[in-house]
């Protein structure tokens, strides 16, 4: 299991120091410009779960389309999107710890602090909550870095 996680740190670093040798857009899109793959970003706050959004209600900031589940979520987005989009321009948190992006999975996610934190992966998650405090504050340190790059 050892060797697993290390191959997989390994091909996330390789992966990574590739995807940041680019400019990042400020906000992690699917291939068709959704934020967190079209999921609701209030529904983890509300409803303590990852709630798949409706194109019926769809909002543009921060160059990407937020999908949520109700008019109300829409609002409570529109109104204060800071309070509920996922830290990082929803890239795995995790990952921008260790000074790189990478995409995300809407189902590995966490609320610390009342902040959105998404991860690339269940398993990167478990990695990423043995030290929360830590990894964002390397997090908060290279984030603006890696818009800059």
């Amino acid at each position: 299991m050892k060797k697993l996680t290390s191959l997989f740190a390994t091909l996330i670093l390789w992966f990574g120091s590739v995807s940041s040798a680019a400019a990042i857009e400020p906000t992690y899109t699917d291939f068709f410009g959704n934020a967190i793959r079209g999921y609701d970003p209030v529904a983890y706050f509300t409803e303590s779960k990852p709630t798949k959004g409706s194109n019926n209600y769809k909002l543009e900031w921060n160059g990407a389309d937020w999908h949520f589940t109700s008019q109300e979520n829409l609002e409570l987005f529109a109104a204060n999107p800071n309070k509920y989009a996922p830290q990082y321009g929803g890239y795995c948190a995790w990952a921008v710890s260790k000074r790189y992006t990478a995409k995300i999975d809407p189902n590995a996610w966490y609320i610390h602090d009342d902040k959105l934190y998404l991860n690339y992966s269940k398993s990167v998650q478990s990695t990423w909550q043995q030290d929360i405090p830590g990894n964002i504050a390397n997090a908060d340190k290279f984030w603006p870095q890696l818009l800059d790059d």
